[in-house]
């Protein structure tokens, strides 16, 4: 058998079982930092840069891992909307203003939902997280993102 065959079988075996499998080969996870009141806290998150990728988003995901995400870069400063259409796992959205400083955190949306979730001013970019993150890292309003792409390294 071949390493590939072996490889997808996995997939497959994960997919069913309702592991995550992240779209993303482990060479396209970024580190991200959130720092809050409550210390630095470490995730991996795929970048979702382009149409197609913001479009998908997290949609078909079953699960999560507690330290992963994903950070949509909208490319410029802009009002953005968000659904949860084809999203089975409840995620936390925080909008980010350029520079990386949280405006707002939306926690705990509604798997499958289909109301639109307004970053209520022109932000540059959403991260999405498992639900609960938000709470259990204290996260909120004026809080800063940090990874390569917010900082410019």
């Amino acid at each position: 058998m071949s390493v590939r065959f072996l490889g997808l079988c996995l997939a497959a075996a994960l997919f069913v079982a309702g592991a995550s499998v992240p779209r993303a080969g482990a060479a396209d996870l970024v580190p991200l930092t959130i720092d809050t009141a409550s210390g630095s806290h470490a995730f991996r998150v795929e970048i979702a840069a382009d149409d197609s990728s913001r479009e998908t988003g997290l949609m078909y995901r079953r699960r999560l891992d507690a330290d992963y995400g994903m950070l949509f870069d909208f490319a410029q400063t802009q009002p953005v909307a968000m659904w949860m259409k084809n999203t089975y796992v409840p995620l936390d959205m925080v909008f980010i203003l350029p520079g990386g400083v949280v405006h707002r955190v939306e926690e705990n949306t509604d798997p499958l939902s289909e109301r639109v979730i307004e970053s209520g001013v022109p932000v540059r970019y959403v991260l999405e997280l498992p639900a609960g993150t938000a709470a259990k890292i204290g996260l909120k309003r004026g809080d800063r993102i940090h990874t390569a792409l917010i900082d410019g390294k």
